[in-house]
């Protein structure tokens, strides 16, 4: 047996007859500072709901179940001002303020939600029901965020754009150039680690680009002939030029 992993032996306790005493004493005030089992029951029913924060999405399906005059169908409404003071009053218990709370930041940010400000003119509260105008200053404001968001999105499109034409020539010039790899990659400004995920990149563009077409096809659908050659042109307006020119000489009767 290893004593070093064993635990040494606990010497017996000289304890004093009062101690039973003293202990029994201490128990009883345990015992009363104990809560009611109701008490206890509220407390961790509270805890309970505390620790489980809802998620935005479990929210919205669970106000589109309540209130589905107001989240569900006929497109997205513009919501009452103080809604979510409403929402607790109607469904107590059911939404912590911190889930509502996240919830309507995301729905009311939405580039949807936004539209329907842009365009509406009144709001409406739980039941579908018309309740208060839109007011001037946040269906302007509605109108400058979705600007803002067409610019952004354009602006990003114009990045990716320019970056696929930029791993299409990195990848033209790598199947084509004759200088080693570190030399090329120092020319073209990468490394030799990004060189690889790069060009891959490029070949799936290239594989996914759709092909261009070597011919034009016809508008209405009839095939196109092929033009006449000019020799054909030439001989042909020699046999009219002949045929007019019999006919001006010959004699009349």
């Amino acid at each position: 047996m290893n004593e070093a992993l064993t635990p040494a032996p606990i010497p017996a306790l000289d304890i004093p007859a009062e101690a039973p005493v003293e202990a029994s004493a201490g128990a009883v005030q345990a015992e009363a500072a104990v809560p009611a089992p109701e008490a206890t029951a509220e407390a961790a029913t509270a805890a309970v709901l505390a620790a489980k924060e809802m998620s935005p999405a479990a929210c919205a399906a669970k106000l589109k179940e309540l209130f589905p005059a107001l989240f569900v169908g006929g497109g997205v409404k513009p919501l009452k001002l103080r809604v979510q003071a409403d929402i607790q009053e109607r469904a107590p218990g059911v939404f912590t303020k911190a889930a509502l709370s996240a919830f309507l930041r995301r729905h009311t940010g939405s580039t949807s939600y936004l539209m329907a400000i842009s365009k509406a003119r009144t709001r409406f509260d739980l039941d579908g029901q018309p309740a208060g105008d839109l007011s001037d200053e946040h269906r302007a404001a509605a109108v400058e965020e979705l600007t803002r968001r067409r610019g952004l999105q354009q602006e990003r499109l114009e990045l990716e754009q320019a970056q696929a034409r930029n791993r299409a020539g990195l990848l033209h010039d790598f199947e084509r150039t004759t200088l080693t790899l570190p030399n090329f990659c120092a020319l073209k400004g990468v490394t030799p680690e990004e060189l690889p995920g790069l060009l891959e990149i490029a070949r799936q563009e290239a594989a996914a680009r759709p092909p261009a077409r070597e011919a034009r096809e016809p508008r209405d659908g009839r095939p196109q002939h092929a033009p006449r050659s000019r020799e054909r042109t030439q001989e042909r307006d020699a046999g009219r030029g002949g045929r007019r020119g019999g006919a001006q000489g010959r004699p009349r009767t």
